[in-house]
């Protein structure tokens, strides 16, 4: 989607302002906003025809330039030669607040990452407040293709945008061709709570996704659950349909996607979810979101908010009546963290597996009922999480009536689905459809490294050699760095902090003896805080505070993350050893399980950033017989043997 208005200086020096904002107007519907609109657009206009007069005249600019993904538009885009000027403009403004800071760096970034004309591009932010005090700019170049912002008045802005010309400018690049740069692809990658914002205000997967690869699978994936709910609607029949995916492939957006695209005979569907963490901060996401968007109390817009559920929760309210449940249409994220039964009888004093709660519930409508399992890949990370098998010895043991939907890597037990199998033997009894749209291949969390996952394997899988080339030839776009310093690491990730962009520390919660170095994993925090609050709150995770474990990071995600490395997880010669803290002394884990456990923490919170990874491993002590040097020597220096560069 092209600017509202595009045109070089010298055509535009010789447009009547009315004709540039009657460009501007078109589609803004509100009487009273455009009015106040026209009024910024005037003065945008005739301050900038003042500004750019004695720039050249060949350079281009374009006013209202869409960003999706933020469902904004950029004020002012100046394509100079092989520059990109964004210019965010503040009418009346006699600050340069950190806000419009935040904002004009965001639209870089975003222009950066998923712009395909910007890709490769010197980009300069700039936040003019017309009435500013002047404030002296840096123009150091901090080897980021977003160079630092810099700060204009009306005075100033021909001057600052000469400055940052002259000092940016290499001949060597090409130009920018301004229509290929107005009408170029734009691929967005949301965070899960942006996407889950975007689908509730109204858009759609192909809008929020940032490949056509990876948007046609969820589509593809959405349209094959719906035509299944609807053959189950008119033969009467109930429904399990298992949805698998490579880690990062967006099964939790696919689910989301299909609540919010559903319609049956009782109303929406419900999104179940056993990641109290993930209800918690999307539920408080869209509640804020909501409450901003209609303008109505945060109170009132949580109490709308009801369809994403926890699921410990919803089977409480069931397994404590017989009701029949509300929605016809259960979806179920993470589904094979689902608790046994021995698990279940000792936690909440019930009889069943969870997977065997679920479908006693929903197996009381007469009709037809519809379960979505969202299948995660290697990420049971506690005891008593069943895994899989447990559905599948359920389905065969008690509801054999209900008819199963699978894609071929589940019945296969492919290992990018942790090879995973529904059934050891599939039975002959039962109703079983391949659909190969049931799983999604096309990683979207990590943009700028498809080849993340595989990497985090062969890591974890002992495979050095394999980890080297990956991250050699396949992770170039994707940042990692190792160091042995925590104020490294919190630089660094200061330094990433830029726009919106989310930077925080994680670690296993079974790396006890970080809290020497004031990293306390038992410290509670508030993830819906964590996630969502701004960058200057202690409680936020910019402020590099407060570590989450792989328990409040599971299906969320930072764009930097800095992993903080505990002692349970430790190379020991040539094998990985695994350890749990008890009372005051490390003890050696036997139990395959376990180890698989522990395995699987690192492997989550290896995957959690979206735009680069830094890993702390922290020195040790020579007086502290719980952190001995050679704990995380070995594991340090297996990093450095895959080729981590070391800060």
């Amino acid at each position: 989607m092209p600017g509202k208005y595009i045109n070089n200086i010298s055509s535009f020096l010789n447009s009547e302002n009315e004709t540039v904002l009657g460009y501007l107007a078109i589609g803004v519907t509100n009487h009273q906003l455009l009015m106040q609109q026209r009024t910024s657009w005037n003065h945008q206009i005739t301050f900038l025809k003042d500004s750019v007069k004695n720039l050249p005249q060949e350079w281009t600019l374009i006013f209202e330039y869409p960003i999706p993904r933020r469902s904004k538009r950029i004020d002012l885009i100046l394509l100079a030669e092989d520059l990109i000027f964004v210019i965010e403009f503040k009418d009346k403004e006699k600050k340069f607040n950190s806000d419009a800071i935040s904002q004009v760096e965001d639209y870089s970034l975003d222009l950066r990452d998923f712009h395909k004309e910007s890709s490769g591009r010197s980009i300069i932010p700039i936040v003019w407040a017309s009435e500013a005090k002047e404030k002296q700019n840096s123009y150091d170049d901090i080897g980021d293709f977003v160079k630092p912002t810099l700060f204009a008045n009306n005075n100033t802005l021909h001057s600052v945008i000469r400055s940052a010309f002259e000092y940016f400018t290499n001949s060597v690049n090409k130009k920018v061709i301004p229509g290929l740069w107005n009408s170029s692809e734009y691929f967005p990658t949301p965070t899960i709570i942006e996407a889950a914002q975007h689908l509730f205000s109204g858009q759609n997967v192909r809008e929020i996704s940032r490949s056509h690869a990876g948007s046609e699978n969820l589509t593809d994936t959405t349209d094959a659950i719906l035509n299944a709910i609807k053959k189950a609607q008119n033969n009467n029949e109930k429904i399990i349909c298992f949805i698998t995916g490579v880690p990062g492939a967006g099964k939790t957006l696919a689910g989301l996607n299909i609540v919010h695209n559903v319609e049956n005979n009782s109303g929406k569907g419900v999104f179940l979810s056993g990641n109290g963490p993930l209800v918690k901060v999307l539920t408080e996401a869209l509640s804020r979101d909501n409450s901003k968007r209609n303008q109505i109390p945060l109170a009132q817009s949580r109490r709308e908010i009801a369809f994403v559920q926890n699921v410990h929760q919803f089977l409480d309210f069931y397994h404590n009546n017989d009701q029949i449940p509300q929605d016809k249409i259960i979806l179920f994220d993470e589904a094979q963290r689902a608790w046994n039964a021995e698990h279940s009888k000792r936690k909440f004093d019930r009889d069943y597996s969870e997977a065997q709660m679920l479908f006693n519930i929903m197996n009381r409508n007469s009709g037809w009922a519809v379960i979505v399992a969202l299948i995660g890949s290697g990420q049971e990370i506690n005891t008593g999480e069943a895994g899989l098998a447990e559905w599948g010895k359920t389905i065969n043991k008690n509801f054999s009536n209900w008819k199963i939907y699978i894609s071929p890597e589940l019945k296969e037990g492919k290992s990018n689905i942790a090879n995973y199998k529904l059934f050891e033997t599939a039975p002959v009894d039962l109703s079983i459809t391949e659909l190969p749209e049931l799983h999604l291949k096309v990683s979207i969390r990590s943009y700028k490294a498809e080849k993340l996952s595989e990497w985090v394997v062969a890591l974890l899988e002992d495979e050095p050699l394999k980890a080297k080339e990956l991250l050699q030839n396949h992770l170039k776009n994707y940042p990692i760095f190792l160091t042995r310093s925590l104020n490294t690491t919190r630089k660094f990730l200061r330094n990433k902090n830029r726009g919106n962009r989310r930077t925080g520390l994680v670690a296993s919660s079974g790396a006890r003896r970080l809290r020497p170095l004031g990293l306390d994993v038992t410290a509670e925090i508030d993830v819906a805080n964590w996630f969502l609050n701004p960058k200057e709150d202690i409680r936020s995770s910019c402020f590099l505070e407060l570590p989450a474990t792989e328990f409040a990071v599971q299906g969320l995600e930072l764009d930097w993350v800095g992993l903080c490395w505990g002692d349970d997880f430790r190379k020991e010669s040539e094998n990985w050893s695994f350890h749990a803290f008890k009372g005051t002394k490390w003890q050696l884990e036997k139990k395959d399980d376990r180890k698989q456990f522990i395995k699987n923490k690192y492997r989550v919170l290896l995957t959690r950033g979206r735009e680069g990874l830094i890993i702390f491993i922290p020195e040790g002590s020579d007086t502290d017989h719980t952190r001995p040097k050679n704990n995380y020597e070995n594991t340090y220096q297996y990093l450095k043997k895959i080729g981590i560069p070391e800060l």
